[in-house]
């Protein structure tokens, strides 16, 4: 364990991550990229805890409130079931949330104001790894059954934290899931290099196991009607989430070859779950010079996966400036420090543009775009300005579309008028993180329960 005593820790040790596997071996498989600490690599960053007065990791930083100065103790004291207890108390996912979650917690550690954070999600991550590989992610106890039935429609990470939390508590509960396969976007809008599929469907047979019933390729409104729901269930929860994709409606948008991210992805995700038998060559990046449109998270997952096709190049374009390297004056800890970061994909080989909008798509005889007509821009107050004489062509024969949500998808059921149904998540907030979609259904689980005069502890 950590010779050096508990208290000089966040003095004399510094923040270690764990890396990613090679690039030239990563970009051949859709295995995970991130590789692990080692357990004295852990030991030493659960000891950079400061255990502060006040521990704005979790109280400002983490939405589901993970208990994490008590966990990181649990882990420098070789208390592995202890702290795995402890994340279980508020993350029903935590070997997800450890890969995918951007750390909003790390970014309010004490030790972020001065120096690193101290590597929060890499512990949490290997706390529900170490339990799974010692078989000790068991089945949680379930409450005595209410008589009461809750359906769930969507089994994103909103549905599922509410589907588990109710289960717990002794509902009946029947997640509805239009497509093949339960998980949502964590099973088909999330690349397998940075969450494999197996451990999605791991997770959500251990819901299975506790009690949580599963209906995939039903949709609700087509196969079955909300008033079938209404009838059946004495509460129905809506966590349908916000897939209806943000357009870019600009001269050429009609040509062929110009996609929206997450139909990309979700072929993909596809293909490797066994659903498509390739992704058609119309959907390929193998040999295109490929623009990602958008510089969020879903454009970075568009950028690794086109490198994975093959594609001759990625460029990533972005409508927001390029972001400071440290935090700006008007970005002060223990806010999210608003920085440039690069993912694991960036370094897999992508340009990135800032401040640059699209002003048209241009095609050839064949009706496939061919390239873009760009300008770079400056922003005055919260609008972008074309800056005069910065007009440019970026080559483009395969272009995605990753620049956000607008809200549900059209059709999506509505709780609109309707008693005894709620709704949650990104169908209520817009698009969101999976941590906050987690929170989300706790907080609609309470809800529910309350409603339906079922006592639980706060």
């Amino acid at each position: 364990m950590n010779p050096i005593p508990h208290y000089r820790s966040f003095f004399d040790l510094p923040r270690v991550d764990p890396g990613y596997r090679p690039v030239k071996e990563r970009v051949r498989d859709w295995n995970e990229v991130e590789q692990h600490l080692t357990p004295d690599e852990l030991a030493r960053q659960a000891a950079r805890c400061m255990d502060c007065g006040i521990p704005f990791c979790f109280g400002a930083g983490c939405p589901i409130k993970n208990p994490i100065p008590d966990m990181n103790l649990a882990v420098l004291e070789n208390r592995w079931e202890d702290a795995l207890q402890l994340v279980l108390t508020t993350c029903p996912y935590p070997e997800i949330t450890g890969r995918i979650c951007p750390a909003l917690c790390e970014g309010s550690c004490c030790n972020a104001k001065d120096s690193d954070a101290v590597a929060i999600r890499q512990i949490e991550r290997e706390i529900a790894d170490r339990a799974f590989a010692e078989g000790r992610m068991l089945p949680r106890p379930v409450l005595p059954r209410n008589g009461l039935k809750v359906a769930v429609v969507g089994s994103g990470p909103t549905g599922l934290a509410a589907a588990s939390d109710l289960n717990l508590w002794g509902f009946d509960v029947t997640v509805y899931e239009a497509a093949k396969h339960a998980g949502g976007l964590l099973r088909y809008g999330i690349p397998d290099f940075k969450l494999e599929k197996w451990m999605v469907e791991r997770r959500i047979d251990l819901f299975r196991q506790e009690g949580v019933r599963f209906e995939c390729g039903v949709q609700v409104g087509a196969d079955v009607s909300m008033d079938y729901l209404r009838r059946k269930f004495d509460g129905v929860l809506l966590a349908c989430g916000a897939r209806e994709p943000r357009d870019l409606k600009v001269p050429g948008r009609e040509l062929k070859g110009i996609h929206f991210a997450l139909d990309f992805l979700t072929r993909q995700n596809q293909v490797l779950g066994g659903e498509l038998a390739d992704v058609g060559g119309e959907w390929s990046a193998k040999g295109r010079d490929v623009v990602v449109i958008g510089g969020g998270d879903t454009g970075s997952d568009c950028v690794g996966t086109s490198v994975r096709h093959g594609a001759r190049s990625v460029t990533q374009i972005e409508i927001l400036p390029k972001p400071p390297a440290m935090r700006a004056g008007d970005n002060p800890w223990p806010d999210w420090p608003r920085i440039l970061r690069s993912s694991s994909s960036h370094h897999e080989g992508c340009e990135r543009i800032f401040a640059t909008i699209t002003l048209a798509f241009e095609g050839d005889e064949s009706r496939r775009v061919y390239g873009i007509r760009c300008v770079q821009v400056e922003w005055k107050g919260r609008q972008p300005v074309a800056k005069p004489g910065t007009e440019f062509f970026q080559k483009a024969d395969l272009v995605l579309l990753a620049m956000g949500f607008t809200g549900p998808e059209k059709g999506a059921p509505s709780a609109e008028g309707l008693k005894n149904v709620w709704t949650a998540g990104d169908q209520v907030t817009g698009p969101s993180l999976v941590v906050w979609a987690a929170a989300c259904g706790h907080d609609v689980a309470r809800r529910i329960a309350a409603a339906l005069r079922v006592p639980v502890k706060a």
